[in-house]
């Protein structure tokens, strides 16, 4: 049963319009949320958040696991009703027009939820069955997907005989089947190698170059960062920072990071010198974060960073410079990082 809204909520008809950033003006977004919140008894999953996806954008919402992120997810895809808020779809409230909502998205669920029994055809035909789609159309339609999703070879298989990589691509492949004009992902490349999350991002930013809105969660920085051109960072139910990946990274973080390894015993205690001894360095010099294996020096010149510190003869067991990433700005925001 629906959890009774304690808003005034009036249901706007699908041609009603809202302002959106960086859309058209006068455009619904694909996407709009206010004050939005879902509770469980006493628990807030989502806490009042509030975000715009105009359309054509790829959106992410960035955080740990049980951030909020899918039940924000299953609220938008209209199979979970909201406690408070507004929320709106294509100009439509999910919690009045479900089945309208349904038929012009497309979803990737966290798990693979696809017939093992069936080929890698038969799958996407099916699935195409349940929006009323005709036959014939979905024969075509099946083999456009399938080489889109670089499984044409594999369309007689069986779902149980692939590798885990082909599986998300065609969970991707049978999303698209009704041309939906929002895009739901859910963590689309957890459990997967390297290899084939490269080969799953590059089906995914050939639809964002068609103008398909996507909206994904993830828990991955270098994910967001490839995929997103803009995105929230969740945490607790709540929203911590909004922008772009780049612009969330200069706002909160230097420009490079310093790793660095004493050993699990001495890192602490190693913080607190280091820290006294960059104050006075010329390199840009922000903060250090103590982690369980390693420290964190945060600093505009990393490299300088690392000299000045070889020059008071302290010597890391290892020592790396890198460019300040999402996991950083994640871990200055909440003091946490995003994989706990």
């Amino acid at each position: 049963m629906s959890a009774p809204l304690r808003t005034s909520d009036p249901d706007p008809s699908p041609s009603s319009t809202h302002s959106a950033p960086d859309g058209a003006p006068g455009e619904v977004p694909a996407v709009h949320a206010e004050r939005l919140r879902k509770a469980y008894g006493d628990f807030a999953a989502v806490d009042g958040i509030s975000f715009t996806v105009p359309r054509g954008e790829a959106f992410g919402l960035l955080g740990p696991n049980g951030a909020g992120k899918s039940t924000t997810m299953r609220m938008i895809a209209a199979v979970s009703s909201r406690t408070d808020g507004q929320l709106r779809v294509a100009g439509m409230d999910p919690q009045l027009h479900g089945p309208k909502i349904r038929a012009r998205l497309g979803v990737v669920p966290q798990q693979d939820n696809l017939d093992e029994e069936l080929t890698v055809r038969e799958n996407i035909i099916m699935y195409g069955r349940y929006f009323g789609l005709p036959r014939r159309h979905l024969f075509a339609k099946a083999d456009e997907l399938l080489e889109f999703a670089q499984l044409t070879s594999r369309a007689r298989s069986r779902v149980e005989d692939l590798s885990g990589g082909m599986k998300r691509r065609l969970t991707i492949a049978r999303a698209l089947v009704n041309d939906p004009d929002i895009l739901l992902l859910d963590e689309p490349t957890t459990g997967l190698d390297p290899q084939a999350r490269h080969v799953l991002w590059d089906r995914l930013f050939r639809l964002r170059e068609r103008g398909t809105t996507l909206v994904l969660t993830t828990h991955h920085m270098d994910e967001a960062e490839q995929l997103c051109s803009r995105l929230i960072v969740v945490d607790h139910g709540q929203i911590m920072a909004e922008g772009s990946p780049a612009g969330l990274i200069r706002d909160h973080s230097t420009r490079e990071v310093l790793e660095l390894r004493f050993g699990t015993d001495r890192n602490a205690e190693q913080a607190q010198q280091l820290n006294d001894r960059l104050r006075g360095a010329d390199v840009g010099f922000d903060r250090i974060e103590v982690l369980p294996d390693r420290l964190l020096v945060y600093a505009e010149h990393a490299e300088a960073a690392l000299e000045a510190l070889h020059s008071s003869d302290r010597r890391p067991l290892t020592s790396l410079v890198r460019r300040s990433s999402l996991e950083d700005v994640f871990l200055r925001l909440t003091g946490r990082s995003l994989i706990d």
